[in-house]
């Protein structure tokens, strides 16, 4: 659907040549070129060249900038403060994970009661020189004896499972491979897990198809390991296994998205049983994930017959479905048990309440948060006496909060040390009309003081699917945008989690088109607001929300001066041939279906790039280990924007190609180096010198 009009301007920028193949597709009668499939090929030496050229010339341009210096300079200063997660208690022991500042990966500590002395446990960053080796699991045995962790290499999904010996925290020579979607779950005297075949050709191309699971018993080698779960009629399905606390129960959740269910299906087995007796074989489009047992009882969180969920109490020996917590106005957030009571959490207009339960389900009280904001971890043990959360918000710094179980008190356990005053900058939540006339909540924040004279930089966020929330919540790495008297607003549309599986629905298959109305409705709003005029607005948004940023800027070009499209899905028409991109048909639908086609084909950001069109400077994003959206969708978008709007644009059309990298920064140094990318590329393209 690229829109072909005469040519009448050359091209501002000396792109690299992509060369053109002969190749079409035929969707339902539709005839479809795709003469850019050739960069699908992650391993080949001509693609291998492509990247090597573009990077030069992005390279080339983002040093040119005279102030990315002077950015990277201050990230480093914000960023530089020791970070810590919350405890979380094994015995007498607590692990925790700490970076000092600067570090490429968090190291993981424990210590002996909550005033012991801090030991190693284990530091990634010795792993290997570029640290971009990432602990991604840690799991220990419920004796506390062993532990379980995964590492990925270079920012790649793929995990490599290793078991250390706790008393001696020494390494093993366990080495389970080919991991992926899996946790590293406990019973006796070894783990369950879930992994994909080998797989043939590019491991982080390759379709991955037949997640099988396995229980590997220490000290044994991988090719002992016992299939435990395998379904080869339904190779596109997800199989993840859990244990309770008490370790009686073995949980197998079997997920279908890639037949478009967003639901899945529940069994469960003791360790005694050969197979897994169903609590729910059919998979349709409502959830059930078990949140502990009580005795012979299962605690479960479900959609069934409620769109914000609810929790039911289900008896596997009579299949007994009971009421245990009704259904609310606002969406189910979290919930889990500790110290023999139940912490649930709600989202009230996209910020945390917190409640507590006891077992029988009666409400006991609300935890006082500290202010608006967002809340998370509450997670604990049956014996606990307290628990752990960690509150934040835009101009609140993570703080973990120790609640006392007994008492129903907070107390703060661990401030974070960051050179932050929260005074000099505000956050306000405002609701504004999209194209259809629905309300759409939105964060902005800046600098007190700021005259909201239409100039000031302006970046906008969002993601806006999935059933994913944006949060609220403090980013130190924007602190100098914010300093140069930018403005950041994270716009909370539709296709995301924030008013629950209603609010979900509005913004996936053929509704997807709100997501882009509520994106632009937000840029709309800060315009006629006076925070900034199209020639002082960035989009920027990663994954689905690189699919966004793409939608948007063809639909409205004129929209904003910057884009900043990352780690998109841009070919729409393609996403379900690469890694597990199979996954997404629930939320996306998918082009083997008739009317899911035409509503892709209509938005698909490779596919309605506009000739004679003035496009925002853009800068495309990816990096070369990412095998979630794999980078062929960001070379082939690229390619095309390159081709079809450079010749009318004088705006750069750039993609930067990271290396080492995944689907996130695979380390604190290539992700500082990227925001001050970013951050250069939104200001030398605003015309505005920040003030360093």
């Amino acid at each position: 659907m690229i829109l072909a009009t005469t040519i009448n301007s050359m091209a501002q920028f000396d792109y690299p040549k992509t060369k053109k193949i002969d190749h079409v597709d035929n969707y339902h009668g539709t005839i479809i070129a795709d003469p850019y499939r050739w960069l699908e090929d992650d391993r080949s030496e001509e693609t291998a060249a492509w990247v090597k050229a573009q990077n030069e010339l992005t390279d080339a341009y983002l040093e040119k900038i005279p102030y990315q210096d002077g950015f990277m300079k201050r990230l480093e200063e914000v960023y530089n403060y020791p970070k810590y997660s919350a405890p979380s208690r094994n015995g007498e022991w607590f692990y925790f994970y700490k970076n000092d500042g600067l570090q490429n990966q968090s190291v993981l500590y424990r210590q002996k009661g909550l005033n012991g002395t801090p030991e190693l446990v284990l530091n990634p960053n010795e792993l290997e020189a570029e640290g971009t080796t990432r602990l991604t699991q840690f799991s220990l045995s419920k004796n506390g004896d062993y532990a379980g962790y995964a590492l990925s290499e270079g920012g790649s999904d793929w995990q490599t499972i290793k078991l250390m010996n706790m008393k001696t925290l020494k390494t093993l020579d366990d080495n389970v491979e080919w991991v992926k979607i899996s946790g590293i779950s406990w019973q006796d005297n070894g783990f369950y897990y879930s992994r994909y075949p080998k797989p043939d050709g590019s491991a982080l191309a390759a379709k991955n198809e037949d997640h099988q699971v396995f229980y590997h018993k220490i000290g044994t080698p991988q090719s002992k390991d016992t299939q435990v779960f395998r379904d080869a009629d339904n190779p596109q399905r997800f199989h993840t296994v859990g244990t309770t606390e008490d370790e009686k129960y073995v949980i197998l959740t079997v997920s279908d998205r890639g037949k478009g269910l967003d639901g899945n299906g529940l069994y469960f087995k003791t360790k005694d049983d050969k197979t897994f007796t169903p609590i729910i074989s059919e998979i349709t489009n409502n959830s059930y994930n078990i949140v502990d047992n009580v005795g012979d009882k299962f605690i479960i969180r479900t959609t069934k017959d409620a769109p914000n969920e609810q929790l039911m109490l289900y008896t596997p020996a009579t299949k007994k479905w009971e009421s245990y917590i009704e259904e609310k106005p606002e969406p189910l957030n979290g919930a889990g048990t500790a110290g023999g009571k139940l912490f649930i959490s709600y989202l009230k207009d996209v910020t945390t309440k917190a409640y507590v339960y006891d077992l029988q389900g009666n409400l006991e009280e609300e935890i006082e948060l500290p202010s608006v904001g967002t809340a998370g971890g509450f997670g604990g043990n049956a014996d606990d006496k307290f628990v752990f959360y960690t509150f934040t918000s835009f101009t609140f710094p993570p703080t973990i909060y120790r609640y006392d179980i007994a008492t129903g008190k907070s107390s703060v356990f661990r401030e974070p040390e960051v050179a932050f005053d929260a005074m000099d900058f505000e956050t306000k939540q405002v609701f504004y009309e999209s194209k259809d006339g629905t309300k759409i909540p939105m964060f902005i924040t800046y600098k007190k003081g700021i005259e909201m004279n239409a100039k000031n930089p302006t970046l906008l966020y969002g993601y806006g699917g999935f059933n994913i929330t944006l949060n609220p919540a403090f980013n130190p790495l924007l602190i100098p945008f914010l300093e140069q008297g930018g403005v950041y607003a994270q716009a909370n549309l539709r296709g995301g989690g924030e008013y629950g599986e209603a609010w979900h629905e509005q913004g996936m298959k053929l509704n997807k088109q709100n997501v882009f109305d509520d994106f632009i409705a937000a840029g709309e709003y800060l315009i006629d607001n006076k925070y900034c005029t199209s020639d002082y607005l960035a989009l920027r948004g990663g994954s689905n929300g690189g699919l966004l940023v793409g939608a948007v800027i063809n639909q409205r070009p004129g929209l904003a001066k910057v884009a900043i499209p990352q780690v998109g899905v841009m070919d729409m028409l393609r996403f379900q041939k690469f890694t597990i991109g199979w996954n997404w048909i629930a939320d996306y639908g998918s082009s083997d279906n008739y009317d899911e086609f035409h509503s892709q084909y209509t938005y698909s950001p490779l596919h309605n790039i506009r000739y004679n069109t003035a496009y925002p400077a853009t800068l495309v994003t990816t990096a070369d280990h990412d095998d979630r959206v794999v980078p062929a969708h960001s070379f082939k978008y690229a390619a095309t924007l390159q081709e079809v709007a450079g010749q009318s644009s004088k705006n750069p059309l750039l993609i930067r190609i990271g290396t080492n990298s995944g689907h996130g920064a695979s380390n604190t140094k290539k992700n500082l180096e990227l925001y001050a990318d970013i951050y250069g590329f939104i200001f030398y393209n605003m015309g505005i010198t920040p003030k360093f």
